[in-house]
């Protein structure tokens, strides 16, 4: 399984996908970081290593009108969420170890844990308000 990349012809079908009762791993890159490009190869591990979750690339220049007004401070930012509870957001390392561990850590959590979690904090609770990638998107279209 590989990720998906978001274009402006395939937002419906990305929609769809977010809709999905699994968890949403999404990577917001730059086409001229250099970095990114590094990571991209690292980002589809991870999905064949996570096949049960939707992995999302998404050039943050590409598609501003998408996730614009988030405050990516640098590359790459991974944003992990499941239904309408953002559970991680911020810059990763560009190290597919760190990632996998932070990806089965986020998704080990059930649903109320999850919401417990995702208001647990005013930094949490400013994702759940800024960075669902459902409703952005939505919000896009």
């Amino acid at each position: 399984m590989h990720s998906t990349t978001l274009h402006s012809d395939n937002r419906a079908d990305v929609a769809g996908a977010l809709a999905q009762d699994r968890w949403i791993v999404a990577c917001l890159c730059a086409a001229w970081c250099g970095t990114c490009a590094g990571y991209r190869a690292t980002f589809d591990e991870l999905a064949a290593r996570h096949p049960d979750k939707y992995f999302l690339w998404v050039d943050i220049e590409d598609h501003a009108d998408v996730v614009g007004d988030l405050d990516v401070e640098n590359f790459p930012t991974l944003l992990i969420q499941r239904h309408e509870d953002v559970a991680f957001f911020g810059t990763m390392l560009p190290d597919p170890n760190v990632a996998h561990r932070l990806i089965q850590a986020q998704c080990s959590m059930d649903d109320a844990e999850l919401a417990r979690y995702a208001q647990s904090s005013e930094e949490r609770r400013h994702w759940q308000r800024d960075c669902n990638l459902r409703a952005l998107l939505a919000g896009a279209s």
